[in-house]
């Protein structure tokens, strides 16, 4: 793929990205608990991580999370994204090679969990307190569950990518 087409699919995934996460914003928690949300712009971080590597990944996470802050209108919005996204996106790079195609599953439920752990972090830094860490169990059980519905629809999408040779 030639760089012009690499960067202009970079930016169609991002777009793709904060659509979803501003979509996802307007939908209520499925859940009472702060932090628990289906996280599902991560199904593009899988599909731009596999499709164009983890460079272009980061790339395109990074900028949905800037400005996902920016249309959420709020500096903490960024502060959690960025530290659940930053430990979710290390997870996602130390085991996507580690797994094939039909196992993203597994690499988005450790990854959901890391982007709560990071959440919990950046929120013990925020009020000072490990008191937070009470909701870790919660956010833990969240992170697989949505983990795994996230990596499954990653894994049919890149499916069907497949099929339609794309790139």
């Amino acid at each position: 793929m030639r760089k012009t087409g690499k960067l202009a699919l970079m930016a169609l995934l991002t777009a793709i990205a904060l659509t979803i996460f501003v979509i996802e914003n307007q939908i209520p928690a499925p859940v009472p608990v702060p932090g628990v949300k289906l996280g599902l712009a991560n199904i593009i971080t899988l599909i731009t991580m596999k499709i164009l590597g983890k460079k272009e990944a980061g790339a395109v996470l990074l900028v949905r999370i800037l400005m996902g802050a920016v249309y959420a209108g709020s500096p903490s919005t960024l502060l959690f994204s960025a530290a659940g996204g930053l430990l979710a996106f290390l997870v996602m790079c130390l085991l996507v090679g580690r797994f094939g195609d039909d196992q993203l599953w597994i690499v988005s439920a450790l990854s959901g969990i890391a982007h709560n752990a990071g959440q919990l972090l950046a929120c013990v830094l925020v009020v000072k307190t490990p008191g937070v860490f009470a909701y870790a169990p919660i956010l833990a059980a969240s992170g697989i569950i949505t983990g795994v519905f996230t990596g499954f629809a990653a894994q049919y999408l890149l499916r069907a990518l497949k099929k339609t040779r794309i790139w």
